[in-house]
């Protein structure tokens, strides 16, 4: 007997949905950091072992969109709906409501089996969660409630356990050796853009986008080379920085990460240009996947 399914995550800007899909995958597939919008795309992570294949998606902060590419991130979590097998509704400790009505009851009247994830526990007391857990109770009277610490990595195992539980019997979707759906390119885009999150404040990081534009393996190195597109001439000079010096940190530190993840020496050459406006250009989103 053979389980595979679709698990997919929704909640809230920087609830830790990405720390969550990191720590049942049991390495780092999905970038985080403490900015809202870090996660643009639906990510899928795969977690294979002979008995199952347990297929985790990641998605956008759910936010009413202000411009192009957050209707396009938008979209990307109203799918969510369609293929899952499980639904997991993260919040974090302290959060009694969403801002989005219709979600949630959407979710109230979903007939898929349903976990509310109430995350950072770690963070809170006792008396907090209660009335967190009680708030919920309420409103989604159909869902399995579950306090975790994602980061803590508190009882995220056991979460994943009962997930495993819930999931149907069913052939795998993907080749059992395939971390996840997204290309070599797409984890380095991520890789890059997240050193700009962690790295850089104000508009900067939600002006970028990335393109790997050469990915080119050998024995012994991976040659990449990858350009940086931000919205503004001023943008490209913050971005590089005194003397190149900016941008040569920022290409280090995604260096060091990429020669973790594919496991081998990476050549990385970063190069930044101007696409104005692109997060409002249907072209522009167009090209870059959204």
């Amino acid at each position: 007997m053979h389980k595979a399914g679709f698990v997919n995550i929704i909640g809230s800007p920087n609830v830790g949905k990405s720390t969550l899909t990191n720590a049942i995958l049991g390495q780092k597939l999905v970038i985080t950091t403490a900015k809202a919008q870090t996660t643009r795309h639906r990510i899928l992570g795969m977690l294979n072992t002979p008995e199952y294949q347990l297929i985790l998606s990641d998605t956008p902060g759910i936010i009413a969109p202000a411009y192009k590419l957050q209707e396009s991130m938008m979209q990307a979590v109203e799918s969510v709906f369609d293929d899952a097998d499980v639904l997991i509704y993260m919040v974090e400790i302290g959060q009694k409501s969403s801002k989005i009505p219709a979600l949630i009851s959407r979710l109230a009247k979903t007939n898929k089996p349903l976990i509310l994830a109430i995350n950072k526990i770690d963070s809170g007391n006792q008396n907090l969660l209660e009335e967190t857990i009680d708030a919920w109770k309420e409103q989604l009277p159909n869902a399995d409630i579950w306090s975790i610490s994602a980061l803590e990595k508190f009882q995220t195992e056991s979460l994943m356990t009962h997930i495993v539980a819930l999931l149907p019997e069913h052939p795998p979707y993907f080749p059992k050796d395939q971390l996840t759906d997204k290309s070599e390119r797409f984890v380095v885009n991520e890789v890059v853009r997240e050193k700009i999150l962690l790295n850089y404040d104000k508009e900067i990081p939600y002006s970028v986008e990335v393109e790997t534009e050469s990915f080119k393996p050998s024995e012994t190195i991976i040659r990449i080379r990858c350009v940086i597109y931000v919205e503004r001439t001023s943008q490209k000079g913050i971005l590089i920085g005194h003397k190149g010096a900016a941008l040569k940190k920022i290409g280090t530190l995604a260096r060091k990460e990429l020669e973790q993840f594919f496991g081998t020496k990476i050549h990385l050459e970063l190069y930044v240009k101007v696409s104005k406006d692109w997060r409002s250009n249907p072209n522009a989103l167009k090209r870059f996947g959204y």
